[in-house]
């Protein structure tokens, strides 16, 4: 009886243990080993520093950026003769010579100054430990829930810890080493940087490093900066000389770091860097160690904490996350998904706070002075990408950065529309930077794109279709309507239809079988200003004035050319039926209509969102990182949460440096490869689409749920027309509850594969009422004559009207 009685104690001691093990470590990214290169480091964030952590026990590296540390300087790179070789570009197009219009655009339109700027690393810090090379016991991570970082091991029988973060509310890097045993803290610091032009010096008991952006495409660096470390050591003895931070025997050792360069905004360098980085080290400086984390943690789960997800749990969630994701695709682990969401969140809020600099494509994170596609913005695709989850995932304040660079896209585009088209409004080609330049930049392959204004554009449009503020709407419709006027002025009459197409263009970086890209009138770009007028049309009976100009989109727009289905039964990507079904290109642009927009619907355009399903079948599964992520979200739309799961895990598959292909390091990062951090947010949005949808006249509660994920639970996503999902939890892959909270009132309209009940809840008719969720009428498909149709399967979807004031909640239960 008592051995009876010893065992039931022992295992309940074991069963708690291992639940207290799993939280602990449930929202963190965790390893068993140091990061062997800087795909295996962990990232952290305030907005504008970033910080890489390595955790190597004899030597630490951080590797630190600061968002506006970019090569060159103020500029404009449009091309001011390109005017006049647009008209014999467009007459080569439409005579069928696209090599002749493309080798002429290269020469004639191409920016003849610069290919835009890179991002730079500002440098790292390095804290080295002798006789730490042996140890034990080691353990590093990444608290999502926190924001920090941490290393823990045992060397020479004292365990020792480390802990960095960057600081929200103070704006430093914070670092804490700590051991177990006091007098055990010896080590160097040291400041370095790649820039030739770095110089790191000593100030009293301050280490410092200064230094000037690099010089590029005949651009000169102009943007200096200065970096600072202040040591505080409880215990032990602390000097600071010959470029060093030596410490022998303390007890503790925090390091202060600041970094702050000329940067005033996109046309101005006048800052006084040097005084601003020395007056943010001080004023931290009056802070402690423990106030500081208090208020780093409490800045950013205001945002963080505003959405929880739960799919579950298994077995997996005991190893650590490289070997979890090198596993996901042949074991249960339901919620690496969920982490994976998270830290897609925790990037977002790290990167993109309101004020600074929007993500580029890895972020504010890299390590090199001209690093792959300079780190710059393409909006051809990749910076949209990185904010999908920014309004749906609940985190609207980090999508302003990005809506901040439109308008002043809108401002230096003005330029460029007026030099190189002679047109009105603002022009943006495929690729900007943090100069927001407008020009078209690299070959005309893929520079040769004017349409980044209308895709940018559709932001501000979702911005107010979350949040319902009209304000903003009038404070953006001049920007949007700048873009209308510039497609309205250069659109052309191609000869065999009449209709009204954007030349030259080309859909993004895919090559066509004519041997070039260049093109008239892709679907993409038809697409695009289908959205972007049709956003204005609506904006201005919002607003109520400027109906002379709604008249004008109304005409424009209905010559623009349709939607086509072509001989594969595919949705055509160019005006002619020129598709592939062998072509594997990572872009699939021509599906924009699906995700993001929302023009095509199983219920409005089946013959359309079948053509696309097929495009999409064609295109395969395989591909880059961020293809991946849109691919997600395309199924998603498409109602097939098997498949939407299926590339998640093709997508959450180990890159190391010995494999090939798109997938995710080790750190959780997007491998396209290299890292490009469009794919983590894209997956985001993803897993977000897969739970719930609001684009298509109603809530769509569980439109994509893989099979696998059977019971879970959801709270914080945001939904079109100002409502927020408290809570969605569902069982047997049926919405068990539902509640939430409507922030603007309106109709309710519910769709879902099941029943509800609640008060007031009703079966729906007709179209929806509620404003916030018109839908497009889009113009009938071209069909070619072999083309093979099938009929589109629907699934049965039941759908429910609740009438809801502003600022109630409501609860409604499935059965």
């Amino acid at each position: 009886m008592n051995r009876h009685l010893t065992l039931i104690v022992l295992f309940a001691f074991m069963l708690s243990y291992g639940r207290s093990l799993a939280q602990d470590t449930t929202w963190k990214l965790w390893y068993d080993k140091p990061a062997a290169n800087w795909n295996e480091a962990l990232p952290l964030g305030n907005g504008r520093l970033g910080v890489m952590v390595f955790g190597v026990p004899a030597v630490e590296r951080l590797q630190l950026n600061e968002e506006t540390i970019w090569g060159g300087s103020p500029n404009s790179n449009a091309h001011p003769r390109a005017k006049e070789a647009i008209p014999y570009v467009q007459k080569l197009i439409f005579e069928g010579e696209y090599q002749a219009a493309q080798e002429l655009a290269n020469e004639k339109i191409r920016s003849q100054t610069n290919d835009g700027m890179p991002y730079e690393t500002f440098g790292d810090v390095y804290i080295s430990f002798p006789g730490h090379q042996n140890y034990s016991e080691y353990y590093r991570d990444l608290d999502l829930q926190q924001a920090l970082s941490s290393v823990s091991y045992i060397a020479n029988g004292v365990r020792y810890h480390r802990e960095v973060f960057s600081a929200f509310a103070d704006d430093v890097i914070m670092v804490r080493l700590t051991a177990d045993q006091p007098g055990s803290i010896t080590c160097n610091v040291q400041m370095t940087s790649p820039h030739d032009n770095a110089m790191a010096r000593v100030r009293g008991d301050q280490l410092t490093l200064s230094g000037e952006s690099q010089t590029h495409d005949h651009q000169r660096g102009s943007v200096k900066f200065q970096g600072r470390i202040k040591p505080i050591n409880k215990g032990g003895e602390l000097v600071v000389k010959d470029g060093l931070i030596s410490v022998q025997e303390a007890d503790e050792l925090l390091l202060y770091i600041s970094i702050a360069t000329n940067f005033k905004n996109y046309k101005d360098l006048s800052v006084e860097y040097e005084k601003k980085s020395e007056a943010i080290l001080e004023a931290a400086l009056q802070q402690d160690y423990s106030t500081i984390k208090s208020a780093h943690t409490s800045y950013y789960r205001q945002f963080y904490d505003r959405m929880s997800i739960d799919l579950g749990s298994s077995e997996a969630m005991a190893n650590p996350t490289d070997q979890r994701i090198e596993q996901f695709s042949q074991v249960e682990d339901p919620q690496l998904a969920a982490l994976y969401f998270q830290f897609a969140r925790y990037l977002l809020i790290s990167c993109s706070q309101p004020g600074g600099q929007p993500a580029n494509l890895q972020g504010i994170w890299n390590d090199m002075l001209f690093p792959p596609w300079e780190s710059k913005y393409t909006v051809n695709i990749n910076a949209e990408m990185n904010y999908w989850p920014a309004e749906l995932t609940n985190l609207s304040e980090m999508h302003e950065p990005f809506l901040q660079m439109i308008k002043e896209l809108s401002e230096t585009g003005r330029e460029t529309a007026e030099m190189m088209y002679g047109a009105r409004g603002w022009v943006l080609h495929h690729n900007t930077d943090l100069w927001r330049i407008t020009g078209p930049i690299d070959y005309a392959a893929s520079g040769m794109w004017p349409s980044g204004g209308a895709w940018v554009s559709q932001h501000l449009w979702e911005r107010y279709l979350y949040g319902g503020d009209q304000e903003f709407l009038r404070e953006a419709y001049p920007i949007m309507k700048g873009a209308a006027q510039f497609f309205l002025d250069v659109l052309k009459e191609e000869p065999e239809h009449g209709w009204l197409v954007v030349s030259p263009s080309s859909s993004p970086e895919n090559s066509h079988p004519h041997g070039a890209a260049i093109a008239a009138g892709v679907t993409m770009d038809n697409q695009l200003l289908f959205d972007l007028f049709s956003n204005l049309i609506r904006s201005t009976e919002i607003l109520g004035h400027d109906e002379s100009f709604a008249d004008t989109l109304r005409n424009t727009r209905a010559r623009l050319a349709p939607m086509q289905i072509g001989q594969h039964g595919q949705l055509q990507e160019w005006m002619q039926d020129w598709d592939d079904p062998e072509d594997k290109h990572r872009h699939i642009s021509h599906l924009y209509g699906v995700f993001p927009s929302n023009q095509l619907s199983p219920f409005r355009t089946p013959q359309l969102f079948e053509a696309a399903k097929t495009s999409l079948m064609y295109r395969g599964d395989p591909s880059t990182g961020w293809s991946m992520g849109w691919k997600v979200n395309l199924c998603a739309r498409f109602l097939d949460g098997d498949h939407a799961y299926k590339l998640l895990q093709n997508q959450l598959s180990l890159v190391t440096p010995s494999t090939r292909g798109g997938g995710t390091y080790a750190n959780m990062f997007d491998a396209h490869p290299p890292f490009q951090i469009d794919g983590n947010f894209g997956c985001a949005a993803g897993i977000a689409e897969m739970l719930m949808q609001s684009h298509d006249g109603a809530i769509h509660l569980l439109p994509a749920l893989p099979s696998v994920w059977d019971s879970g639970t959801i709270a914080g996503l945001r939904a079109r027309a100002g409502f927020e999902i408290v809570e969605l939890s569902w069982k047997d892959h049926k919405v068990d509850k539902l509640v939430i909270k409507s922030h603007l009132g309106g109709n309710l309209r519910l769709r879902l594969s099941g029943n509800l009940k609640a008060k007031g809840l009703k079966k729906a008719n007709g179209i929806n009422p509620n404003p916030f969720f018109e839908l497009p009428e889009v113009k009938s498909p071209i069909i070619a004559e072999q083309a093979p149709l099938s009929q589109l399967a629907i699934p049965e979807y039941t759908e429910y009207d609740l009438a809801t004031v502003a600022g109630e909640v409501y609860q409604i239960i499935g059965n």
